[in-house]
């Protein structure tokens, strides 16, 4: 498995929404393209399950994985208790590659 560089982790789990997407933007294309911000976070949600690389490559960029919601969620700063309900109910959202630059 892919090793992760901790420290870059915990540096980027603090990251504000707009660093994130940034980060994505220029560092993993394939992710910003699926990237969903729900509220103040950054969702990334795959149909299959995805290869240890990729997951790697997630955790390296401070994403964490949510076995209830079956999506990889990166806090943003913003960390805060679980909730019952989903989210994107109560939060906007939106898709970064969907806007357009202005």
């Amino acid at each position: 498995m892919p090793r992760i560089n901790f420290s870059r982790r915990r540096a980027n789990r603090a990251l504000t929404t707009e660093r994130v997407i940034l980060l994505l933007q220029k560092e993993a294309p394939a992710f910003f393209n699926l990237a969903q911000v729900v509220g103040k976070w950054v969702w990334v949600q795959f149909k299959e399950r995805q290869p240890r690389e990729v997951t790697a490559g997630l955790a390296q960029l401070g994403f964490h994985w949510n076995n209830k919601r079956q999506v990889w969620q990166h806090p943003c700063g913003a960390l805060t208790e679980g909730t019952e309900s989903d989210p994107r109910e109560k939060y906007p959202t939106y898709f970064p590659s969907d806007v357009k630059p202005a």
